[in-house]
């Protein structure tokens, strides 16, 4: 890392914020190393925005030391806790955070989260004049401009694993699982998890449109009757969360209602959120973390860091939250092929 131009930049805030992912502390990591490499000072704030907007801010803060992240690479969660905070939608909070960066002298903010903690940002604009760069931290894999965000392999890698043991129990019992995976609005991970752990089915914002609920009922009751006559062996259904109204638990019903079919519903919930981050999650955010800290030091500002093609790259925030990033075609194109596949076979 070359130290192209000399900097004004003496002190960063640095806060995770939103829905933790795996990761986050490694990037947490590398922006203090990276800073210090600089001489430049980090100041931690705990629980998201929160520790911005707290009236008693001082205790919501605390410099972060190379001893305060050393061991912290391979932790899930956020040792800086995170949080969502309301007070930031109002003009009230948001001039809060501002006082309390110039309180605290604060020449660059660094906000590891999604799309909301990015609005945050967005909206911290038009109050506070200093620098700012998002880096990308959620499971849901959901931010534009990126191929990945900091959490989403691990969460995928966390899921697979999970739906491997489900299967056990489920070919002992030649059993029907329906398993929801997170993911907000979005089949990112429903998809890469469905297929690493060969579903029978996956159901997700791409391939379903709550208009031909009833119709898929009937889909999803002709091809599990279909299989279960031909092959004795264990179905799986995974599914998006918020896709099916009522989730897993209610598409079970309809199917034992229908079909007098008997599924097990299985939530996985926030389940993929925790753990240690796998290699591809570390090194990603260890990656990106150097990359804020020298576009902070470059004169970059209202930026968030990007993965393109294994390469780091910037794009604004307000392009970063259009939600226009789709589940690769690809992806789509090979589930369909495997169900039709699937299909011939047992006819």
């Amino acid at each position: 890392m070359n130290n192209k131009k000399t900097t004004s930049i003496k002190r960063i805030a640095l806060l995770t914020s939103g829905g933790d992912a795996p990761g986050m502390n490694a990037a947490i990591r590398s922006v203090v190393l990276a800073a210090h490499h600089y001489h430049i000072e980090v100041i931690g704030f705990y629980h998201g925005y929160n520790g911005l907007v707290c009236e008693e801010h001082i205790a919501m803060a605390e410099p972060l030391t190379l001893l305060k992240v050393n061991g912290i690479i391979h932790l899930g969660g956020t040792i800086l806790k995170s949080a969502r905070c309301q007070l930031m939608h109002e003009a009230k909070g948001l001039q809060l955070a501002a006082d309390t960066l110039n309180d605290k002298n604060i020449d660059a903010l660094v906000v590891i989260g999604g799309d909301g903690s990015f609005s945050g940002l967005l909206a911290l604009q038009a109050y506070w004049s200093g620098q700012m760069i998002g880096i990308p931290g959620t499971i849901d894999n959901d931010l534009d401009g990126t191929d990945y965000t900091i959490g989403f392999a691990t969460a995928v890698n966390t899921g697979i694993e999970a739906i491997d043991k489900i299967r056990d129990t489920a070919d002992a019992f030649e059993r029907i699982f329906i398993v929801e995976l997170m993911g907000r609005h979005c089949g990112h991970i429903t998809f890469n998890v469905g297929i690493a752990c060969a579903a029978e089915q996956v159901l997700s914002f791409e391939n379903f449109n709550a208009n031909e609920q009833s119709s898929k009922l009937q889909q999803l009751a002709t091809e599990i009757t279909t299989a279960k006559k031909n092959r004795h062996s264990s179905y799986i259904i995974v599914i998006a969360e918020n896709l099916w109204p009522g989730g897993a638990v209610e598409l079970a019903r309809q199917l034992h209602l229908q079909a007098d079919i008997e599924c097990t519903p299985c939530i996985l919930g926030h389940i993929q959120r925790g753990g240690s981050p796998i290699a591809k999650d570390r090194i990603l955010a260890t990656k990106m973390g150097v990359a804020a800290v020298q576009a902070l030091i470059d004169g970059e500002s209202n930026i968030m860091v990007a993965e393109q093609n294994n390469a780091m790259n910037f794009i604004t925030l307000d392009e970063a939250i259009k939600h226009k990033k789709v589940v690769s075609k690809q992806l789509i194109d090979a589930q369909q092929n495997i169900l039709a596949l699937t299909a011939q076979t047992q006819c």
